[in-house]
């Protein structure tokens, strides 16, 4: 089985507070991406949203990022409609902090109780969530062929985008 993980492609990171051109610009290659995936595969598009309180900016995230992002319930923190529709019936995984600790689970689920062959990640940011979900994604499944997709995938800057590409085929992550 091959499992389609989105991560964190919400406004705020793509126009919104933490937005950048890089971020914005990959919006549609991921939907294309995601159409293709739905056309060729019998399984749901899993993916991740950053989800805050309006406490964020008392929690450890908040003291070292003090940029209030994602906040529940805000349209900062809903997908872009274009998304949305390409998604369709997907997974939604909530998280609090940057690596979704509940993703192994829910791939695991969808692959009937078994491990995944294929985990292909992509979205925003490479060098903070997409690099964090990907490394835990190939400690828990570590036969999985793991890969990122670098050109639907976008960082804080385009040079430490290329640092966490990097990072990531140093540990058995293909970049694609």
């Amino acid at each position: 089985m091959e499992i389609l993980v989105v991560i964190d492609m919400q406004n705020d990171f793509l126009t919104g507070a933490l937005g950048n051109a890089e971020t914005a610009g990959i919006l549609e290659k991921v939907c294309q991406r995601v159409r293709e995936y739905r056309q060729s595969h019998d399984l749901p598009v899993v993916y991740t949203m950053d989800t805050h309180g309006e406490n964020y900016l008392d929690t450890r995230e908040g003291r070292k990022l003090p940029v209030p992002h994602c906040i529940v319930g805000t349209q900062g923190w809903e997908l872009p409609e274009s998304l949305k529709e390409a998604i369709g019936d997907g997974v939604e995984v909530r998280k609090e902090t940057f690596g979704a600790k509940t993703l192994p689970d829910v791939i695991t689920k969808i692959c009937g109780g078994n491990a995944p062959e294929k985990i292909t990640f992509m979205g925003v940011c490479t060098d903070i969530c997409v690099i964090s979900n990907a490394m835990l994604i190939k400690a828990f499944f570590p036969e999985a062929e793991i890969e990122v997709v670098g050109g639907c995938s976008a960082g804080v800057t385009p040079e430490s985008h290329d640092r966490a590409l990097a990072a990531m085929g140093s540990c058995q992550i293909e970049v694609i």
